[in-house]
């Protein structure tokens, strides 16, 4: 289980050469919070987050809920299995400028949106390169902000310069609660995995 508080800033770092895509996330002062690793050869995309690179114990499983990525579901459930919630790319708006819904068991309480559009096309068009994935991390830094439905901004994630790796720092600009900040870090996980994929 994770341990709450958290201590911010948080690293979550993206290992591109592994066979299955693989993310760590880790605390402030370097403790492994949560290793996560994509399962290969599904239809569906499947993530498992575990505590830690050894695999034994699940913290967390993020499903999706269609075999197509636009505009599919993602579902997060912690290790026994219960609903923590879900995110949601919003389909043809996220085209030009990426916008994402986090919900919870009731109703969305969170929104992702992309801080500029240009950085990412920049970063896509020299990820595109051949070995320019190797350096497009030093060049371009996409943010991205989720806030609640009034517009207050409670996190930020931005990529890092980093070399063989996609590495993003993840600050909390406002207090929120547990099971929200979980939800969020969830997201956070997906997202990176999902926009590596737009471009």
């Amino acid at each position: 289980m994770i341990a709450f508080p958290l201590q911010y800033p948080l690293t979550l770092t993206f290992k591109f050469f592994a066979l299955a895509p693989q993310f760590a996330v880790t605390d402030g002062n370097g403790r492994v919070l949560a290793w996560a690793a994509q399962k290969l050869f599904r239809l569906k995309e499947a993530v498992n987050v575990f505590s830690d690179s050894s695999r034994k114990e699940v913290l967390f499983t993020i499903k999706a809920d269609r075999v197509l990525d636009f505009g599919a579901r993602y579902h997060f459930s912690d290790g026994q299995g219960n609903p923590l919630g879900s995110l949601q790319r919003q389909g043809m708006r996220s085209i030009w400028r990426a916008q994402y819904d986090i919900q919870g068991a009731a109703s969305m309480n969170m929104k992702i949106r992309e801080e500029n559009p240009w950085i990412k096309v920049a970063d896509g068009l020299l990820g595109a390169i051949p070995f320019g994935e190797l350096f497009s991390g030093f060049f371009f830094h996409p943010a991205y902000l989720v806030s609640r439905p009034d517009g207050t901004a409670v996190m930020r994630i931005q990529k890092k310069t980093a070399f063989l790796e996609s590495r993003f720092s993840i600050e909390r600009i406002a207090p929120m609660e547990q099971l929200e900040e979980q939800r969020i870090l969830l997201s956070l996980i997906m997202l990176v995995l999902l926009e590596r994929r737009r471009g």
